[in-house]
């Protein structure tokens, strides 16, 4: 059986590592290299590094820490990229074919494209074709309005003439290899995830999905895998306040027969 795919999520905003609440509540939690380092060790399957620093200033203020304080977004990803033993996804600011190549060359896996996908849905395409459709992930923010999951732009803010089910056909067709779809009702809410907008996104495609949006305990990943047909589970908070959180969460739906990858801890230096 394929195995099913447990993600965290590590959100950069103007060089710190944030919690989220809603697309608008933010809350420094530390360096960009750290945490990346632990979710190494956990054993995490894969890792999303998304960079949500809306005026490109990059500054921990603070030059008297054992890790360096970057102002350039490209040498934190090739830190972050020395410092991970699974494959990244980066996203964020992706704007040019000419962004992408950079990010992979400095050690990124995958990319993943939100705003520009619905402002040039043809970039898709062109993206995939020069560095194949694996390597090309659509992010998808949808929100619950008058009974419609609709896709928001520019950071949750903007709502779109797309429901998220319809946009996820689209972007499959125009070539991208898989989908992140969050739901920014339930983005760090704890309450956990939207499985009605799981459902639809994952029955309307057939390329991956990741779901992500208000995991708060380990038994809301095994509700996303029982009810719905996503390819991976993603979070960012849960896994940012809790100790050994990767290695404990694969541990509860490893052991409650899941088919996850068995827990295990590395040793990152």
């Amino acid at each position: 059986m394929k195995k099913k795919r447990l993600i965290p999520i590590v959100l950069l905003r103007n060089g710190w590592v944030v919690q989220s609440k809603g697309f608008h509540e933010y809350k420094n939690l530390g360096n960009p290299f750290m945490s990346v380092k632990r979710l190494s060790e956990w054993a995490s399957d894969e890792l999303i590094y998304l960079d949500i620093t809306r005026d490109g200033e990059y500054d921990l203020r603070r030059d008297d820490l054992r890790d360096p304080n970057r102002h350039d977004i490209l040498e934190i990803i090739e830190d972050v990229s020395k410092m991970a033993c699974m494959p990244i996804t980066f996203g964020g600011r992706i704007r040019t074919i000419q962004d992408i190549e950079k990010r992979l060359f400095r050690g990124a896996d995958k990319i993943s494209i939100n705003t520009q996908a619905l402002r040039e849905p043809s970039f898709i395409t062109n993206a995939a074709k020069e560095f194949g459709a694996q390597c090309i992930v659509v992010s998808i923010d949808a929100k619950l309005e008058n009974g419609k999951y609709i896709v928001m732009a520019e950071g949750g803010k903007v709502p779109t003439k797309y429901e998220a089910s319809e946009w996820a056909k689209i972007v499959e067709n125009y070539g991208a290899g898989e989908i992140l779809i969050n739901s920014i009702d339930r983005d760090g809410k704890k309450s956990g995830f939207e499985i009605p907008l799981l459902c639809s996104v994952a029955d309307a495609v057939h390329i991956p999905v990741i779901g992500c949006g208000g995991a708060g305990a380990w038994e809301h990943f095994g509700e996303v895998f029982d009810e719905t047909r996503v390819d991976a589970v993603a979070a960012a908070n849960i896994f940012q306040h809790v100790d050994q959180s990767v290695h404990l969460a694969k541990k509860y739906l490893y052991d409650h027969n899941y088919p996850v990858r068995p827990p295990e801890f590395f040793e990152v230096s």
